[in-house]
């Protein structure tokens, strides 16, 4: 049995420090690529808020998922999508910038929460308004070397989170650098994508992460 606290977010990274994006992913389709998510050992999943019906494939994902996968939403902008992804039991929020208001509203609702940052002072800002762990995006514009400077200032045990354009061929640079885990768009999952290729973009992802170099 899973006994991962659910608003552990270190604890949900050391199962698998991946979290498959499912940007576009549609509720009919979304129990399916759960599954070959699931089987393939990814524990984290987040839906965007800008996929068609979000919030009714995240309230499917924690229906069939819930209790061994840690299941919420990207693209959180406002306090009131914090209100309405907790309500539909989702318990992971994720934005593309740092926005203290959600970020204390995410808090509130008891729910782990990971916001964007690109800059020191927004990285701070995130932490000091109590998030979990923070996103660096565009992880593109970023670079691994500029990741480890920035792990010299930040608290001991601050879970950084690259995220864009990531896949098995450029994770182990941002792990040596100090990377907690990654977010994964299109190298686990593209709009149209089925469970079966899903299933094996996961797959070689997982292994190439287990393995501590490219796959």
């Amino acid at each position: 049995m899973d006994h991962t606290h659910p608003t552990d977010l270190s604890g949900w990274l050391a199962r698998c420090p991946l979290i498959a994006i499912l940007r576009g992913v549609r509720p009919e389709e979304v129990e399916a690529i759960g599954e070959a998510l699931d089987h393939a050992g990814i524990a984290i999943v987040e839906v965007p808020l800008n996929s068609p019906e979000p919030i009714e494939s995240i309230r499917r994902l924690v229906q069939r998922f819930g209790t061994r996968m840690l299941i919420g939403a990207g693209t959180v902008l406002t306090t009131a999508e914090v209100g309405e992804v907790d309500a539909f039991g989702g318990r992971l929020i994720v934005a593309p910038n740092t926005d203290p208001a959600v970020i204390r509203s995410a808090k509130a609702h008891g729910l782990i929460v990971c916001p964007g940052y690109a800059t020191p002072s927004e990285a701070f800002a995130g932490l000091h308004a109590g998030a979990d762990g923070i996103k660096l995006f565009p992880a593109e514009a970023s670079s691994p070397a500029v990741l480890k400077a920035l792990r010299a200032v930040l608290p001991a045990g601050t879970l950084v989170l690259p995220v864009g354009g990531i896949d098995a061929s450029n994770m182990q640079p941002w792990r040596e650098a100090g990377a907690a885990g990654f977010g994964i768009g299109s190298a686990i999952f593209r709009a149209g994508d089925t469970p079966d290729i899903v299933a094996a973009k996961a797959a070689k992802l997982v292994a190439s992460v287990r393995a501590g170099s490219p796959g």
